[in-house]
C-alpha cells in the first residue's frame, strides 16, 4: 500500500501540465538526437542545463530524464532504415535492422524496437519503483568508509567499462579527480591549483566543464570528420507486425528486458554492454543463427529492450546513492546540485513529490514515444540531410549563452573554450572523456568522504578493511580491474565498442 501511495503522490507530480509539456520536450529532444550522430543525449543535457536553472527541481529533472532515455529509442530510427546508429547503444540494432529494411520490412522492425523499447522501458521504471526505497534505506546505513569505498568501486568499474585503454582511461580518472580538487580545501579553506585567479576559488564550474568536454569538443570532431550524406529511404509501410513476429520477439524482449535491468546498473557503459550481450545471447540461443546478420527480428528485439531498460535502471544507483553509473547520469547529479539537493539515499525523505514524480514520468515518457515516434520517422530522416556546419554554429552559440546565463560571468564562456580544447585533444589521443567527467563529479565526494573516515579512526587506513561492507566493495574493484585486464575480456572489449572508432 505503501508503494501504491508513493506512486500516487509521484503522478500526481507527472501528470501536472507543465511537467508533461516538458516530459513531451525531453523525449522529443531526445529523439532528434539520438537520430542525429554526433551530438548524444551527454552533450545535450550538458548544454541545456543553464535551462534548468530556471526550472522547478521536478520539472528540469523530467525533461532531463526525458532526453536520455529518447535518445535511446531515436538512436534506432537511423540505424534501422539507413544503417547509421544515432547511439552508440544502437549500433548491433542497424546489423539485423538495417538487413529487415533492405528486405522491405523496415515498417516490421520499426514496429519491433518500438514495441520492445516501451515494454523494456515499463518493466525497468517498475523495477525501479520497487528497489529504489529498500536501497536507499540500506544506504542510510552507509558511512564515510562505505561510501568511499562504493565510489572507489563506481570509478573502477567504469574504467574496465570503458571504450580502449585501461590505462588511458585510469589517467582520465586521475584527470578528473584533479579537476575536482581545484579551488579551497573543505576542510581549511586554503586554495589548491588555482595559479592566482580568484575565479577558481569556487572551483571549476561543473556546466562549463561539461558543456567543454563533451559538448563542444564532441561538435569539432564531428566537424573534422564531416562527409556528405546522401539519405534516400523508401516509403515505410506496414508498422503492424503478424501473429509468428510476435511469436519470434516475444522471448528476446523478455531476455533483454531482464539483461539490460541488470547491466544498466552496472558504472560505465551498460547500456552499451547490455545490447551487445542481449545479441549474443539471441544469436546462441536461437534455432536458426545463421539468420541473424541478415534480416532476424529476434536481433532487433532483444538489443533494443535491453539499452531502453539499461536507461532506466541506471536511475538507481544514481537515486539511492548519489552515485552515477555514467557520464549522462553524472550530469543529471550536476542538475541536482544546481537546484540546491544533494542526491542520494535522503531525496526519498526529504524530497518525496521530486523522488516519485520522476519515476512516474518515465510511463508517461515512455507512452509518448510511441505514439509520437512512429509518424514522426519521415521528419527524422529528413533531418539528417541538414549539415553539420549549418546546425553546429547555433548549438554552440546557445551553449555559451546559456553557461553565462548562470552567474552571467564572462570567465565560465572562457572556460567552455578551454575545455573544449582540452576534450577535443583528449579524443585526437584516444582517451575516452567520460571517465573524466566522473571523476570530476565524484572527486570532491571521494575526498570527503576519505577524510572523514580518516579522523574517525584516528588516521588509520585499515578502516577500510576492518568494516564488512567496506572491505567487500573494495574486494569487488579489485576483481573488476583484475578481470579486465584479463586477454580474453580485453579482446571483448574491444568487440564491443568497436562501432565508436
Amino acid at each position: 500500500m505503501d508503494l501504491i501511495s508513493s506512486l500516487a503522490l509521484g503522478f500526481s507530480v507527472a501528470l501536472d501540465p507543465v511537467n508533461i509539456l516538458y516530459c513531451f520536450i525531453g523525449v522529443l529532444l531526445g529523439t532528434l538526437v539520438g537520430v542525429l550522430p554526433g551530438i548524444g543525449p551527454t552533450a545535450t543535457i550538458a548544454m541545456l542545463l543553464p535551462i534548468t536553472f530556471t526550472l522547478g527541481p521536478a520539472t528540469a529533472l523530467i525533461m532531463l530524464a526525458g532526453i536520455y532515455y529518447g535518445a535511446q529509442y531515436g538512436g534506432s530510427t537511423t540505424a534501422i532504415l539507413i544503417n547509421l546508429p544515432g547511439e552508440s547503444s544502437s549500433a548491433v540494432t542497424a546489423i539485423d535492422g538495417y538487413q529487415m529494411a533492405r528486405k522491405g520490412r523496415a515498417g516490421q522492425a520499426l514496429a519491433t524496437a518500438a514495441i520492445g523499447s516501451f515494454f523494456a522501458g515499463s518493466v525497468a521504471t517498475l523495477l525501479l519503483a520497487f528497489f529504489a526505497p529498500p536501497l536507499a534505506r540500506a544506504a542510510l546505513n552507509f558511512g564515510a568508509p562505505e561510501y568511499f569505498s562504493l565510489i572507489v568501486l563506481g570509478l573502477l568499474v567504469s574504467i574496465a567499462l570503458a571504450h580502449g585503454s585501461i590505462l588511458k582511461a585510469l589517467a582520465m580518472i586521475v584527470l578528473g579527480l584533479l579537476l575536482g580538487m581545484v579551488g579551497q580545501d573543505i576542510y581549511t579553506g586554503t586554495p589548491r591549483f588555482t595559479f592566482g585567479l580568484r575565479e577558481l576559488f569556487g572551483g571549476l564550474n561543473f556546466v562549463a566543464v561539461a558543456v567543454g568536454v563533451f559538448g563542444i569538443a564532441e561538435i569539432l570532431r564531428n566537424l573534422e570528420n564531416e562527409t556528405e550524406r546522401e539519405v534516400g529511404v523508401k516509403k515505410v509501410e506496414n508498422l503492424w507486425l503478424t501473429r509468428e513476429d510476435f511469436r519470434r520477439i516475444a522471448m528476446p524482449i523478455l531476455r533483454g528486458t531482464g539483461l539490460g535491468s541488470l547491466l544498466g546498473i552496472l558504472p560505465g557503459g551498460g547500456h552499451i554492454l547490455s545490447s551487445f550481450a542481449s545479441y549474443s545471447a539471441e544469436k546462441r540461443l536461437s534455432k536458426h543463427p545463421e539468420e541473424f546478420g541478415k534480416g532476424a527480428i529476434e536481433g532487433v528485439a532483444g538489443p533494443e529492450s535491453a539499452n531502453n531498460a539499461a536507461a532506466q535502471t541506471s536511475f538507481i544507483p544514481l537515486m539511492t546513492l548519489g552515485i552515477p553509473a555514467h557520464p549522462v547520469m553524472a550530469l543529471m547529479i550536476g542538475a541536482f546540485i544546481l537546484q540546491g539537493i544533494t542526491p542520494g539515499p535522503n531525496v526519498i525523505n526529504e524530497q518525496p513529490a521530486l523522488f516519485w514524480g520522476i519515476i512516474a514520468s518515465m510511463w508517461i515518457g515512455n507512452l509518448l514515444l510511441i505514439i509520437l515516434n512512429l509518424p514522426l520517422i519521415g521528419l527524422w530522416v529528413k533531418m539528417l540531410s541538414i549539415p553539420y556546419r549549418v546546425l553546429f554554429p547555433a548549438i554552440v552559440l546557445f551553449a555559451c549563452i546559456g553557461t553565462y546565463s548562470i552567474n552571467q560571468n564572462i570567465y565560465d564562456v572562457y572556460a567552455i573554450a578551454f575545455f573544449a580544447a582540452v576534450g577535443y585533444l583528449l579524443i585526437r589521443f584516444g582517451c575516452e572523456p567520460a571517465p573524466l567527467l566522473l571523476g570530476f563529479v565524484l572527486g570532491p565526494l571521494l575526498e570527503e568522504h576519505l577524510r572523514r573516515a580518516m579522523i574517525i579512526s584516528r588516521g588509520d587506513p585499515m578502516i577500510f578493511v576492518t568494516r564488512p561492507i567496506s572491505a567487500t566493495l573494495l574486494v569487488l574493484a579489485l576483481a573488476a580491474v583484475l578481470i579486465a585486464v584479463l586477454p580474453s575480456i580485453r579482446r571483448k572489449r574491444k568487440e564491443v565498442f568497436v562501432e565508436d572508432d
